[in-house]
C-alpha cells in the first residue's frame, strides 16, 4: 500500500499525511509541482519529528511517476465520482492517489483511471480534508487486506 499526493498545495495537510505514513510505515509519493517547499516550517511542524521515518519519494512530474513507480493498482480518488470507498475491494499493493486540495485530480488524469473511489458527503461541503481522506482510505484499505490484524499481532498493540 502506498499514498500518492498529486501536486499537493497545503503544507500542513502534507505534513499530517507524512505523519500518518510514518505511523503506518506506508510509502509516500509526492508529485511535483508542490505548492510549498519541503523545507516549509508548517510542513515540518505538522509532520513533527517523524519526517526521517517517512519512506518518501518526490517525482518531478506525473509522467515520471507513471514510468518509475512501483507496480500495483492506481486507486484514484474524487469528491464527486467513483465507487464509495467502503464498497471497493482494496488490494495490498494498491497506490491511493489523492489530488490537490483546491481542485482535486484533473479530468485528464481521472480519464485514464480504471479505479476511482469517493468518500460519501452528505453535508454542504465540497470535499473532505485531504489528510482526513488519506487516513480514512488508508486504514480502510489496511482493514480490508488484513494488514491491520497482521500488524497488531506483530506489535502487540
Amino acid at each position: 500500500m502506498q499514498i500518492v499526493l498529486y501536486e499537493p498545495e497545503i503544507p500542513p495537510n502534507t505534513g499530517t499525511i507524512a505523519r500518518l505514513c510514518a505511523a503506518t510505515t506506508t510509502p509516500l509519493n509526492l508529485i511535483e509541482p508542490l505548492g510549498f517547499s519541503l523545507e516549509d516550517r508548517y510542513l515540518k511542524r505538522a509532520g513533527l519529528d517523524y519526517w526521517p521515518h517517512v519512506d518518501k519519494r518526490v517525482w518531478p512530474s506525473w509522467a515520471d511517476f507513471l514510468t518509475g513507480r512501483d507496480s500495483g493498482r492506481l486507486i484514484f480518488t474524487s469528491a464527486r465520482q467513483g465507487q464509495p470507498y467502503h464498497n471497493f475491494s482494496f488490494g495490498p499493493d494498491d497506490l491511493i492517489v489523492l489530488g490537490p486540495e483546491t481542485r482535486g485530480l484533473p479530468q485528464e488524469v481521472l480519464a485514464t483511471a480504471k479505479h476511482v473511489v469517493r468518500m460519501p458527503i452528505w453535508g454542504p461541503v465540497r470535499s473532505v480534508n485531504l489528510a482526513n481522506a488519506a487516513a480514512v482510505l488508508l486504514y480502510e484499505a489496511y482493514r480490508q487486506t488484513g494488514e491491520l490484524d497482521r500488524r497488531e499481532k506483530n506489535t502487540g498493540t
